[in-house]
């Protein structure tokens, strides 16, 4: 049974206000993570908490989500993070993310978030499945911690941009979807490329295939910026 409950972000004023929430449950012991090595002491003494974390901020990743969930796989996770697009939710999930809410959605969905998680289910905010509706993907058909930290070397980014590439996205559009420059992006190419030991985009999409990164039903192939 889990009692514990582990707020990781960057901000002291979000993590307080989530606190002031959490503390209306009245049955949890909360603790905060300033900073990746925080998150790992109270994971450490606490593997079968909840986890309630911003992956978007600068001290926390998807990367991390991926190698906590797969070092203690007892964890539930909740993600709370500003506005994201539907391809970023499809990664959280495949990072381990249990549920997914943004920080601008209502007390109630928070608290119906960290209930659904506990009970072992699934809850996006309103938010989000509109997002979702609007870019014509079903979170549902996702298959939820797929992601393995020890499967391959390439991170939940490069996962990211790989999908993004077969799909038909240029460098441009990527780097406007994930807000990065496109010299960051043809570099996150290049090391793709090296790590797949392909020489070329086709053997990119090739490798998104084989993996299932993408499906024909599960994303849309119209929707460019």
């Amino acid at each position: 049974m889990i009692n514990s409950i582990i707020i990781a972000d960057s901000s002291e004023l979000v993590i307080r206000g989530l606190k002031s929430i959490i503390k209306q449950f009245d049955r949890f012991e909360v603790h905060e993570a300033l900073a990746l090595e925080d998150l790992q002491v109270s994971i450490d003494k606490h593997p079968s908490s909840l986890l309630i974390i911003d992956y978007t901020t600068k001290v926390f990743s998807l990367d991390d989500v991926v190698d906590l969930k797969f070092k203690y796989p007892l964890i539930k996770i909740v993600a709370i993070t500003h506005y994201i697009n539907a391809q970023t939710v499809v990664q959280a999930v495949k990072a381990g993310i249990e549920s997914h809410i943004k920080k601008e959605c209502s007390v109630n969905e928070i608290e119906n978030s960290i209930e659904a998680t506990l009970k072992g289910e699934k809850f996006f905010c309103s938010d989000i499945v509109d997002q979702m509706r609007i870019e014509n993907v079903d979170v549902h058909k996702v298959d939820f911690g797929s992601l393995n930290p020890d499967s391959t070397n390439l991170s939940v980014r490069e996962n990211q941009i790989i999908q993004f590439i077969a799909e038909g996205y240029t460098n441009s559009q990527i780097a406007a979807v994930l807000y990065i420059s496109n010299h960051t992006v043809n570099t996150h190419r290049k090391n793709i490329m090296r790590k797949l030991g392909v020489n070329n985009t086709v053997g990119i999409v090739m490798y998104a295939v084989k993996t299932e990164l993408v499906k024909p039903n599960q994303f849309s192939f119209k929707s460019k910026i």
